[in-house]
């Protein structure tokens, strides 16, 4: 079904293909919105893999600590990273894994005491990732447990405060914010530190961060992470998990890793390149004209807010702009209490509650970074949601 074009208060919604009444999925971040662009490169990006080949276990021989990673992926990764600006990788050592959810369990083994008297709390502030919490829990730990937030952490005892910057959910650049007399340990989650999402205002150079294949390039499906850790002995126990959790990771997917940041390093580093052929420069424009739209709404909406974000220089781009995140922190005005309750069995859009990150259930978290369709069908219910306000229907 084809919704016509939405042309309320002077704006123009595109039509989409959704039904109204069809319940928008917008819960998870699968970021299909980078898909156009890699269409548009086609076979550039292919790689043929031979029966034969990449049969071992074994990457490199030489590393002495991440033994899986193949050497091309190291140096892809240490190019990236070059290129951008946004982290350092000088004496660092690189951890792969499969995803960074996997890194984040092993980052906190490493760093957690091998024989402790009691679990170490592992804290991040409200609002923080929604799966920290769980992702901790599920494994049951006699080495770590879930602390909550990490604002109002009190005790004097050792702890692990995981830093997410840019935030998911809400976008702001963070730093550590436990105020304990004990001494902590820090894990930087860099997901979303990438020019398409925010201005690189300077080159990271934590002890360990963690960053994501699938929210740099839009490859989630290929399940690859990475670390940069200042730490011999917290990398090599990092690899250990990866090790006994999964054997290291898919030389399929290390494979087209590496054919991914070629392509995109190469359009920066080769003269003469369109800015519509530049990854980061296409990416940041989409999702820029997508926070435009959302704003055109949000600002003529008594039933939704969204925070506003300053400016800042980008060394990357050489130039001043707001951060365009990949999610929307949306909270519900005009009397409503549930926002994830009313987008759903009002608007039919299916959101993240926000109690899932440890604030109230005012908030929800949307993604942005959806299909085409799913985000203007997205902007029309939002849109209507004003109008049905306006005619006394509440939640």
């Amino acid at each position: 079904m084809v919704v016509a074009t939405d042309k309320s208060n002077g704006r123009s919604i595109p039509a989409t293909n959704i039904s109204p009444n069809t319940i928008i999925e917008l819960e998870k971040g699968d970021p299909a919105v980078f898909e156009k662009y890699w269409r548009k490169r086609g076979e550039e990006c292919s790689i043929v893999i031979r029966g034969w080949e990449m049969m071992s276990y074994h990457g490199d021989a030489k590393n002495n600590v991440c033994w899986y990673m193949l050497p091309e992926v190291e140096r892809s990764i240490r190019r990236l990273h070059h290129v951008v600006g946004n982290a350092v990788t000088h004496d660092r050592y690189i951890v792969v894994g499969t995803g960074a959810t996997q890194l984040f369990q092993a980052a906190v083994f490493a760093l957690s005491p091998s024989h402790p008297s009691k679990p170490i709390n592992v804290l991040a502030a409200a609002p923080f990732y929604s799966e920290y919490q769980d992702e901790i829990s599920i494994l049951r730990s006699g080495l770590y447990q879930w602390g909550g937030d990490a604002a109002s952490y009190k005790k004097n005892e050792p702890y692990i405060e995981v830093i997410t910057s840019p935030n998911n959910p809400d976008g702001i650049i963070r730093g550590p914010v436990v105020k304990s007399e004990a001494k902590g340990k820090l894990i930087h989650d860099l997901a979303y530190y990438w020019p398409h999402y925010t201005p690189i205002t300077h080159q990271a150079g934590h002890d360990l961060m963690l960053f994501t294949f699938s929210k740099c390039t839009g490859h989630a499906g290929s399940r690859f992470g990475w670390a940069l850790v200042k730490d011999i002995e917290v990398a090599k126990k990092m690899t250990r998990y990866v090790q006994l959790s999964s054997i290291g990771v898919s030389k399929e997917t290390q494979t087209r890793v590496v054919k991914i940041i070629g392509v995109v390093c190469d359009g920066y580093q080769n003269f003469g390149s369109m800015e519509s052929e530049l990854f980061f420069e296409y990416s940041k424009h989409l999702l820029r004209e997508r926070w435009e739209k959302l704003w055109a709404v949000i600002d003529e909406s008594k039933v939704f807010s969204v925070a506003k974000y300053p400016k800042a220089f980008c060394n990357f781009t050489n130039e001043s702009s707001e951060p365009s995140p990949g999610f929307i922190w949306l909270k519900c005005e005009d009397g409503v209490e549930d926002c994830e309750s009313y987008l759903l069995e009002k608007l039919k859009v299916r959101a993240r509650a926000g109690k899932r990150f440890g604030v109230d259930s005012k908030y929800a978290r949307i993604s942005m970074i959806g299909t085409d369709d799913d985000f203007n069908e997205f902007l029309r219910r939002v849109s209507n949601a004003k109008k049905e306000c306006e005619k006394g229907v509440n939640f």
